[in-house]
């Protein structure tokens, strides 16, 4: 749940500043014109991508999300600052750049921009993320596209996506929130009259447009220990993803290793090689890999090790679990723990308090994982776990 810093009312919209993570209530009356940015900024009512201006030289660009959309999934690191937007091409029949609220052709031509050092012609980018209640909206920060850690080749990706049989593209397109916590209303009103954007403009943004410096965002993590309701699914269609996964291996649990192999590759990303051991010599180690930091011949492997529980929900991951994993970590190694269930407050606080370099991958975890591969029904979780790990190659003792 985000945490709301304060709230707007609809006769405040007028003259409000924008504060990361506020939320601007929009009316009551059950229809668009409840929606609070036209009379926050002075953008149209409906879309995902609005837009002051034209789609030529927009001078303000509001980009919208639910954050909640499987299909798309949409996110918002805090840790690093990037957000990840899905374009409005979301259906097949259309062009990429056909949409009819120009959001592919605008993410095409600032990120254009960016590529070719035309910085100045690109607008402020502002994030909004719907609250799930009415019309009402929460800031997200004020956003460039790309980022100092993200290639050119990675920060605009136009993906194919299937509909039934047709198949279509749509753009993929990660931006960095700047380190911004207010936009006071002089610039949004500036903005909004055409005027000079500079003279009054945030010092992150006006750095970024003069000399392309990126100056993010990031809220750094405290040691928490993660509750049961944080490691589990929140709702219906996560929770019979998990319970699928969960059936599939309930009478099978070798194969669970393979599947927990192979979700610590997809979270991690650059894992160089890993192998799973035998379950009558594993001495609670499911699998042993080595982790690639770094690129060519400057990078380096450390060694990890995967214990997989695949447990119901009802049963918790203990100590005696983790203990087991963390008493046979080496120096220099760290460990992932991927399990269908979730892992006991003292068995966290654990991890936390001693600062084991131990992974948690719990089923909240494995659903977003899966979802960020575009895995996102139980349909197509099935299918992918029958096709990937089809049972004849469980190992026996």
């Amino acid at each position: 749940m985000s945490f709301i810093l304060r709230t707007f009312t609809p006769n405040e919209l007028i003259f409000a500043d924008l504060h990361v993570d506020a939320k601007y209530e929009g009316g009551r009356s059950g229809n668009a014109g409840d929606d609070p940015l036209p009379t926050l900024l002075g953008v149209s009512n409906q879309g995902g991508f609005r837009y002051l201006g034209s789609k030529e030289h927009p001078r303000l660009i509001v980009i919208t999300t639910s954050l909640a959309d499987p299909e798309w999934p949409d996110e918002l690191d805090p840790e690093t600052g990037i957000f990840t937007y899905f374009g409005d091409n979301k259906k097949p029949g259309r062009d990429l750049h056909g949409t009819p609220r120009f959001g592919n052709l605008l993410l095409r031509n600032i990120f254009n921009a960016t590529h070719t050092g035309n910085r100045s012609t690109v607008p402020p980018i502002l994030i909004f993320s719907s609250t799930g209640a009415w019309r009402d909206t929460i800031f997200r920060g004020l956003a460039v596209p790309g980022g100092a850690e993200i290639s050119r080749l990675e920060d605009l990706v136009a993906v194919w996506k299937m509909s039934g049989s047709n198949r279509f593209q749509n753009y993929r397109a990660k931006f960095t929130i700047l380190d911004t916590p207010v936009i006071r209303r002089f610039w949004l009103n500036d903005i909004q009259n055409g005027n000079c954007l500079l003279e009054k403009a945030p010092h992150p943004w006006s750095m970024w447009i003069q000399s392309g410096k990126y100056k993010p965002l990031r809220a750094v993590r405290t040691i928490e220990i993660r509750g049961k309701g944080e490691q589990l699914p929140s709702n219906a269609q996560d929770t019979e993803i998990l319970i699928a996964i969960y059936n599939y291996f309930a009478d099978f649990p070798y194969s669970f290793e393979q599947c927990a192999a192979e979700l610590a590759r997809l979270a991690l990303g650059n894992i160089a090689n890993l192998d799973l051991t035998r379950p009558s010599r594993d001495g609670g180690r499911d699998a042993v890999g080595q982790y690639q930091i770094g690129k060519g011949v400057s990078s380096i492997l450390v060694d990890f090790a995967i214990e997989a529980k695949c447990y119901a929900t009802t049963n918790s991951v203990g100590v005696r679990e983790l203990s087991r994993l963390i008493s046979r970590l080496r120096h220099r190694q760290f460990g992932i723990l991927v399990t269908t269930s979730w892992v006991h407050s003292q068995a966290f606080r654990e991890i936390k308090d001693d600062r084991h370099p131990i992974i948690i991958i719990s089923g909240a975890d494995i659903v977003n994982i899966l979802k960020a591969n575009e895995i996102n029904s139980p349909v197509m979780v099935l299918n992918w776990l029958t096709t990937t790990f089809p049972h004849s190659q469980q190992k026996t003792d």
